[in-house]
């Protein structure tokens, strides 16, 4: 006895690319959100240590810094978090004339959708990025 199987093409179809499309989807949004905060990290050390090495002092060089480098994360759509930006200078005074100052963004972006079940380092990935930027070698030393 043969049975009629109409339409069981149609259920089998749209049943596989739910299973396949749905796991794709969140790894596309996943890796979008990875590359964004990634891309925001590297344009805010650029400009926070362009930024800092032309200040007219140390004190004043950092608070610029952080203030350009929140900018350059919130164009990519990321917030700053406390504490994620650092810096290192390879002289003392900070700013004198050939030096260099290094400026490194640390900070972890959450996978999205993802709820936190026992360990929340699972859902997070690390971001970091670095930048050195050399002092003018014309400039005046500058404390």
């Amino acid at each position: 006895m043969r049975r009629n199987d109409d339409g069981a093409a149609m259920v089998e179809f749209v049943l596989l690319a739910v299973v396949l499309a749905l796991p794709l989807c969140y790894l596309i949004l996943a890796v979008f959100d990875v590359q964004n905060a990634a891309y925001g990290a590297g344009a805010s050390t650029r400009e926070a240590a362009r930024i800092f090495v032309r200040a007219p002092s140390t004190a004043e060089g950092e608070q610029r810094a952080y203030q350009a480098a929140s900018i350059a994360l919130r164009d990519h759509g990321v917030e700053m978090q406390p504490g994620s930006l650092s810096f290192s200078c390879s002289a003392t005074p900070c700013l004198s004339p050939g030096a260099t100052v290094q400026v490194t963004y640390a900070t972890t972006v959450r996978l999205p959708f993802l709820p936190v079940i026992g360990t929340e380092e699972l859902v997070k990935i690390p971001i970091s990025a670095s930048h050195i930027q050399v002092v003018d070698a014309y400039s005046e030393v500058r404390p």
